[in-house]
């Protein structure tokens, strides 16, 4: 005989309690092994450990719950149980309610210590002087590419990248009301306004696109103003109390924007090999024919897969470029170390930005 409704939520409640029992039993023994870890010096937080965590219980996933929901439920159980440790400082381009800040969460968990920014420099300044301990930053995004100036960053700075995070974002255009009429102004990020053109030459081609530090700053200053409009996530509309004037207004369906963690060496040192990682790094080479060629010599010959290759202006003055390039595999693994040894061979600068975990 089927179960009714009361008797459904008496069994939920008392499943409820034993999960809570649980939990507990495991911030307890995460608390033990936090001690330990002062006692040896090494990190509150290990990317490539809490990566195979997430991967072994989807592979053992037997239930109804989606491999999505096991990442998202145990990336929060194990934000929780760091936070008894010590709750990391995150800096990211702010202010609330920023598609970066989500990326920060969904990479962290929400029991962190927020330190919004007002651009990208800042975040790598607040990583750099120890007002964070990390930093989350764009590199690209699937519409638009390369976010110039965390490339730029990422060349001199001497933080490196520890993990990353995919995003799917969502444009929303929000404003005090709900309507589309007597639209004046749309504000948002560079990127977010190229991101939706399409959408606004259709439908608001006579308002001003005015370029604001963040989308969340748009949405903030959208709610001064009842004939301006923010292009922002939902949660920065709920952030500055805007309606939805219009719902996924990007021209591109799937867009998403990948983001990088980034920390100094001092503070998380290189991540262990995952089984699933991808190796950053900047080179250049000197200005003769067919240097270019001669870098993916190394990697075809060893067997290394390339899944990203960008150039970026060297500033010099004399055509000269920098090109950033991601791996997969560790350095870890013999087929990448030879590789990389004979790429570091052919260039007149080389520097390994990170090797670290895929994202989910």
């Amino acid at each position: 005989m089927a179960k009714t409704l009361p008797e459904l939520r008496v069994l939920i409640d008392a499943l409820d309690l034993e999960l809570l029992a649980l939990l507990n039993r495991r911030a307890a023994l995460a608390s033990e092994v936090g001690e330990i870890k002062k006692v040896e010096g090494s990190p509150v937080f290990r990317p490539e450990r809490e990566a195979q965590v997430i991967q072994t219980l989807q592979d053992g996933n037997q239930g109804p719950l989606k491999k999505a929901s096991v990442a998202l439920i145990w990336r929060e159980i194990m934000s929780a149980c760091r936070a008894l440790e010590a709750p990391q400082r995150v800096a990211y381009l702010g202010p609330k309610g920023t598609f970066s800040e989500e990326a920060a969460l969904r990479f962290f968990g929400s029991s962190i210590t927020h330190v919004p920014c007002s651009n990208f420099d800042e975040v790598f300044h607040a990583a750099t002087a120890g007002s964070a301990e990390f930093g989350v930053v764009p590199v690209e995004n699937s519409t638009e590419g390369v976010v110039t100036r965390s490339l730029d960053l990422l060349l001199n700075s001497p933080l490196h990248i520890v993990g990353e995070i995919s995003l799917l974002v969502r444009h929303h255009l929000l404003r005090t009301t709900a309507s589309l009429e007597g639209i004046e102004v749309v504000l948002a990020h560079p990127q977010a306004l190229a991101q939706c053109q399409h959408w606004l030459s259709t439908h608001l081609p006579h308002a001003e696109r005015r370029a604001v530090s963040s989308n969340a700053e748009g949405a903030r200053l959208a709610a001064t103003n009842p004939a301006w409009a923010g292009i922002a996530s939902e949660r920065a509309g709920s952030e500055f109390g805007l309606h939805t004037a219009s719902h996924a207004i990007q021209d591109e369906a799937f867009n998403r924007t990948r983001f990088v963690v980034v920390c100094l060496p001092g503070v998380l040192p290189a991540p262990q090999a995952s089984g699933k990682d991808c190796t950053s790094l900047v080179v250049s080479v000197p200005n003769r024919p067919g240097a270019v060629h001669d870098l993916l010599v190394p990697l075809k010959q060893h067997g290394v897969s390339m899944t990203r290759f960008e150039s970026r202006p060297a500033r010099s003055g004399q055509w000269e470029y920098y090109f950033y390039i991601d791996l997969q595999g560790h350095p870890s693994q013999p087929h990448v170390a030879a590789a990389l040894a004979d790429l570091a061979g052919l260039c007149a600068y080389y520097k390994v930005l990170g090797a670290y975990p895929l994202a989910d």
